[in-house]
């Protein structure tokens, strides 16, 4: 299974379709890949909190058909990253999961918003439930940044069956310390692949993290990035997880103490 991580820049110099056209032509370049994956709010940054409202867009929007179109063309399956949702008169942060046909198969609208940057919490509602989606290469969950703060949320995740992970995010500077502790961690402890994109790039003020990057069930790193737009590329064997986990049996041993 070939994945391919799109690690974009966030800029205030960029339309939302000059960014979706970025995108896509550096889509183009993952040619060949099973699955391609995007960051959070790529389409128009993060941190571009006064453009929340007036460029979101319905589930079935620009972006998203943009997206579904790309993954007709290359044959892959694509984890879109994520776009400001309109959707009843309220807002969220939500990725869409697409097959080799384009066709949606899950999406998800990001749980934990981030309270410590003014913006988030403010316009954007909370998504209620965890999502784990049915693909050829096994379960995936789907996640989204700050969520990588909150075990409890993959733990719930993988007893759902989940054996792959997917972040999308749009983690800042200066705090690798804590993006390469999670995503080694919820990969770890519910012994699955983790596979993220993150901006690069600075928006607003904010510079993004980067450092995208692969992580296999052992919570080892197989492909990672630096703070520069790049895509990464790692070939991954998805009978690593059974594996793993028969390997070391740990997920036999979680105790429940309601």
């Amino acid at each position: 299974m070939k994945v391919a991580s799109i690690q974009l820049d966030v800029t205030d110099n960029r339309s939302k379709k000059e960014t979706v056209e970025h995108a896509l032509r550096m889509m183009d370049d993952c040619s060949g890949a099973d699955l391609v994956i995007l960051p959070e709010l790529w389409n128009i940054g993060f941190y571009a909190f006064d453009r929340y409202k007036t460029e979101s867009e319905p589930i079935d929007g620009y972006t998203a058909q943009a997206i579904s179109e790309k993954a007709r063309g290359l044959g892959a399956w694509v984890f879109s990253g994520s776009f400001v949702e309109s959707r009843g008169g309220k807002y969220y942060n939500t990725s869409i999961l697409f097959n080799r046909s384009g066709a949606k198969v899950a999406f998800y609208s990001k749980s934990h918003l981030f309270p410590s940057i003014p913006g988030e919490t403010d316009i954007l509602t909370p998504g209620r439930e965890t999502v784990v989606a049915d693909t050829e290469f096994g379960k995936m969950g789907l996640s989204t940044c700050y969520d990588l703060r909150f075990p409890e949320f993959y733990r719930k995740m993988m007893t759902d069956g989940a054996e792959f992970f997917l972040v999308a995010a749009g983690w800042p500077y200066p705090r690798q310390e804590q993006w390469d502790f999670f995503t080694r961690a919820r990969a770890a402890e519910n012994v699955c692949y983790l596979l993220s994109s993150n901006s690069s790039g600075k928006q607003n003020g904010f510079m993004a993290l980067g450092h995208s990057r692969i992580v296999d069930p052992w919570g080892i790193v197989i492909a990672d990035s630096d703070f520069r737009e790049t895509v990464v590329r790692a070939e991954i064997d998805p009978k690593t997880v059974s594996r793993a986990r028969a390997e070391f049996p740990v997920l036999d041993d979680i105790v429940s103490f309601d």
